[in-house]
């Protein structure tokens, strides 16, 4: 069984800049991740928020971000998901899909997943014109019709996103206003991005793909069937937290982890960073300051200097 004195699950924003921190303070760090580094930020082909860049896509920070934690030998192993964790005693077990490891105290950085509508024939045409991801499948809809579901800031990237490819982009909200950042709405209107308010999506049809998506007025009552060729469903996240809650950590009610100002667990040396806390502001910068808060006190734990509390 692989010793280290620290282990991060997700190699995200939060995770990169735990493992960093990490790193730097001497600690032995290991980085698993399910897919490859990046998580949500990847999904950002500009940023524009980020403190000292005016503009950056979120492939090219994310790069830069293990770059900086390689550098300092942080052990990045990806494409190895996480199966299950025993936290109970002073060493902490991780059990992945292709061995065992221990560590002296652990991070979850393990952000988010898309949430799913729930509606017939999401699932079914899953891939053949529903998606999850505008900058991911958004080159497949060129010149198509497409529509966003979703009011958040998530959605109007997504439909600005899509107008660069296609004039015929259609934002479907339940409610009669977004609640996205006003730079966004300022863009969307100089967009030609048409908007269909007080909307809700009911089904998804199609044949080998999508053809059609019925939706109901939910003040009028009004059904009606839209011809379309793609559905880009933006209408929130789930936390990635449900292995940590079987284990023993405490989720809220919608399932992120709660965490103090010292990204501390109820577990002691368990730490969790990120969007899968319950932070209320899901942002890079954010993300970043919380693995840094945590690794910190990681270091703290593991090595016990005058001033750890």
């Amino acid at each position: 069984m692989e010793q280290w004195d620290l282990i991060i699950i997700g190699a995200g924003s939060a995770g990169l800049s735990a493992g960093l921190y990490g790193a730097r303070n001497g600690l032995k760090t290991l980085i698993l991740e399910k897919q490859i580094p990046g998580g949500a930020t990847i999904e950002s082909p500009l940023i524009e928020n980020y403190p000292g860049f005016i503009s950056v896509s979120g492939q090219d920070l994310i790069d830069k971000m293990v770059a900086h934690a390689t550098k300092f030998e942080v052990k990045i192993n990806q494409l190895e998901p996480v199966t299950e964790l025993d936290l109970k005693g002073e060493k902490k077990t991780v059990k992945t899909t292709k061995t065992t490891y221990e560590a002296s105290a652990l991070i979850i950085t393990t952000g988010c997943r898309h949430r799913e509508l729930g509606v017939p024939g999401e699932k079914e045409y899953s891939g053949k014109g529903v998606s999850y991801c505008a900058l991911c499948d958004g080159a497949f809809f060129k010149g198509k019709k497409v529509i966003i579901v979703g009011g958040g800031n998530n959605a109007a990237t997504s439909a600005l996103i899509l107008a660069h490819l296609t004039p015929k982009v259609k934002i479907i909200h339940r409610k009669e206003d977004l609640r996205a950042e006003e730079i966004l709405m300022e863009d969307l209107q100089k967009s030609k991005v048409e908007f269909i308010w007080n909307t809700e999506v009911k089904e998804i049809k199609g044949d080998k793909t999508v053809k059609s998506i019925t939706v109901v007025n939910n003040k009028t009552g009004e059904r009606t069937e839209i011809e379309v060729d793609g559905v880009f469903i933006q209408v929130g996240e789930i936390p990635n937290s449900d292995f940590a809650k079987n284990a023993g950590v405490n989720v809220d009610d919608y399932g992120y982890i709660i965490v103090d100002s010292q990204q501390r667990t109820n577990i002691p040396g368990v730490y969790a960073a990120g969007d899968v806390t319950t932070n209320p502001v899901k942002q890079i910068g954010t993300a970043v300051g919380q693995g840094i808060v945590a690794a910190t006190d990681a270091f703290g734990y593991i090595r016990r200097p005058y001033y750890y509390k």
